[in-house]
């Protein structure tokens, strides 16, 4: 990075001005002079690239635009998880968003909405929402999460329901199907055999994971400031080619709303437990304890689904790639990325119909 590519790069992490300071505080990404020097790896010494990045950043950060979508009703709670209901008439369909970040990618805006989407297509979807976890879920791994807070979320529901999960919410589905109430899961970008993941990134994420540890008691949990950069390992070119892209579109596009919502959601979220944070890094990315068959929640050991189940992959996936995906049950394969799948322009297509399809079959 030359001198002028590093005053630029201070100048937004710092905030040289009091509104750029405000907005920068406000939002994403954090922490911010690590994402710099992920991007300054990323570019090298282009410095006409790294002007564009920094001057997507920057218009990133001073946007006005906000998700302005109300919560919808809460139907049930669990210690701090709701349930909300989205209506619709059909069956219920519990949707399980990972404990990473919120569930707003599962309702984003009205136009890029998988929720209301099945709503108005025969399904009555309901939200975990597990909200900013407090005293009583400090002690709570993620298959504890799974034993105190989902299941009596499907057990307030008293009707057999469908369970849906994505990313690491699949792998919560998956431990969560033996429910008696649950009829069939769902899974969408969930990994489950970590192995699939290269063996230095595992090797660089239990380094970070070693380095972090001992701040998280001072910390009182991992915070969306230590579980970002984790994000970023996994793939970092793909953290600086997203801000190139929004530096090429119109700043009053729907495009230019949907990256600012997104990198919103990826760049806000509760954070995790010790005991959670802890049962990713050293049991799914260290010992892959699901594949190797000692994942034992609430005494039971998870494995395959004995219940109908859909796998929903996708080949190009960076975050979750295919090959960590079991492929359990029935298994339909898509081209999209990790959010893309979601939120993308092809996912109404690729995603949301084919499950209401399966959903209301």
């Amino acid at each position: 990075m030359n001198d002028l590519d590093a005053a630029r790069a201070k100048s937004i992490a710092r905030g040289d001005a009091a509104q750029q300071h405000a907005a920068s505080s406000a939002r994403g990404p954090h922490p911010l002079p690590l994402f710099l020097d992920h991007a300054r790896q990323a570019i090298g010494a282009d410095r006409a690239r790294m002007e564009r990045f920094l001057g997507a950043l920057a218009a990133y950060q001073n946007a006005r635009w906000r998700r302005d979508l109300p919560d919808m009703p809460v139907v049930a709670s669990s210690g701090s998880a709701v349930l909300r209901d989205y209506g619709g008439s059909g069956r219920p369909a519990v949707f399980v968003p990972s404990l990473i970040n919120t569930a707003d990618v599962l309702d984003l805006t009205a136009q890029r909405s998988l929720l209301r989407h099945l709503a108005g297509r025969g399904v009555r979807p309901l939200l975990v929402d597990w909200q900013a976890p407090g005293a009583a879920e400090a002690p709570l791994s993620v298959g504890g999460y799974v034993i105190a807070r989902l299941r009596p979320l499907l057990d307030a529901i008293g009707e057999p329901l469908d369970l849906v999960g994505y990313c690491l919410g699949g792998t919560m589905a998956l431990a969560a199907a033996s429910h008696p109430l649950v009829r069939r899961v769902a899974t969408i970008a969930a990994p489950w055999d970590f192995a699939g993941y290269p063996a230095a990134r595992r090797q660089a994420l239990s380094a970070y994971w070693q380095g972090i540890a001992p701040s998280l008691p001072a910390l009182r949990g991992m915070p969306m400031d230590l579980i970002q950069p984790a994000f970023w390992s996994l793939d970092a070119a793909g953290a600086v080619a997203k801000y190139e892209r929004f530096a090429a579109l119109d700043p009053d596009s729907e495009a230019a709303r949907l990256f600012i919502a997104l990198e919103d959601w990826a760049n806000t979220g509760a954070p995790l437990t010790i005991p959670a944070a802890r049962e990713c890094f050293e049991d799914f990315f260290g010992a892959n304890v699901p594949i190797e068959g000692g994942w034992r929640v609430g005494g039971e050991t998870i494995g395959p689904p004995v219940k109908p189940t859909l796998n929903i992959v996708s080949r190009t996936d960076r975050l979750v790639p295919a090959i960590t995906v079991e492929p359990f049950g029935e298994t339909r394969l898509i081209d999209a990325g990790h959010v893309g799948m979601m939120v993308g322009s092809n996912a109404r297509a690729q995603l949301w119909q084919p499950l209401a399809d399966w959903l209301t079959g």
